[in-house]
C-alpha cells in the first residue's frame, strides 16, 4: 500500500477514536448508558421525555396529505428489503465459510433502539424502526459485498467512487497488471482475517 493511503487510514483511525469519545460525552450529557447493547436512561429523564411526546391523534391530524398518500410506497419497500436480507443471510451462510471469510454480524449494522425513546409516539417509533432496518440492512449488505469484492476483485476503479469502505485503499491500482496477482493474494488474506 502506498504511503499516502497508509497515512490517510491512520488519520481515519484517529478520527474514529475522537468520534467514539464524542459519543461517550453525548451519552453523559443526555444521561444514559449502554448495558448489554441496550440504552438505559435515568428514571427522571424517562419521565421528562414523556412530556415532549406528540399525541398520536394530533400527529395524524397535522400530517401533510402527501405524506399520508406516499406512506404506502415507502413501506412497500419493506418487501424487497426482507428478500434482500434473507438472500444475504443465505449467501453468507453458504459462501463465506467456503472462502474462509468471517461472517459480518448483522446486529452490528441493524440496530433497533430509537423506538425506545419516550418522546416519540407510535407512528414515529414505527418510522424509526423502519429506517433503522432499511439503512442498517443496506450498510450490512455493503459490508458483505465489500468483503466479497476484497476476495474476488480487489481492484480500484479508474474513476473516483463516491463512497468506499476502508479496505478499498488496499486494492490493486487500476491498470497495475504487474502487481495484480500479488495484491489479490494479500487482499484475500486480509479478507480471511475480516480486515
Amino acid at each position: 500500500m502506498s504511503e499516502p493511503f497508509s497515512e490517510l487510514l491512520e488519520k481515519i483511525a484517529r478520527l474514529q477514536e475522537q468520534l467514539d469519545d464524542a459519543f461517550e460525552e453525548r451519552a453523559r450529557r443526555f444521561r444514559y448508558e449502554l448495558r448489554n447493547r441496550k440504552v438505559v436512561f435515568e428514571r427522571e429523564v424517562l419521565e421528562a421525555h414523556k412530556a415532549f411526546r406528540t399525541r398520536l391523534s394530533q400527529y395524524v391530524l397535522n400530517a401533510r396529505f402527501l405524506s399520508i398518500v406516499t406512506a404506502p410506497f415507502i413501506y412497500f419497500v419493506a418487501i424487497p428489503f426482507a428478500f434482500l436480507d434473507l438472500s444475504v443471510i443465505v449467501y453468507q451462510a453458504v459462501c463465506f465459510p467456503v472462502y474462509g471469510i468471517p461472517k459480518v454480524p448483522r446486529g452490528d449494522y441493524i440496530v433497533f433502539d430509537r423506538h425506545r425513546l419516550g418522546y416519540l409516539n407510535a407512528v414515529e417509533k414505527l418510522n424509526c424502526v423502519y429506517c433503522a432496518y432499511g439503512n442498517g440492512l443496506i450498510a450490512w449488505v455493503q459490508e458483505v459485498a465489500s468483503r466479497t469484492e476484497a476476495y474476488w476483485c480487489p481492484i480500484k476503479h479508474a474513476r473516483r467512487v463516491k463512497t468506499t469502505l476502508p479496505r478499498y485503499a488496499r486494492f490493486s491500482d487500476y491498470g497495475s497488471a504487474e502487481t495484480y496477482h500479488e495484491d489479490l493474494e494479500k487482499n484475500r488474506e486480509a479478507a480471511r482475517k475480516g480486515l
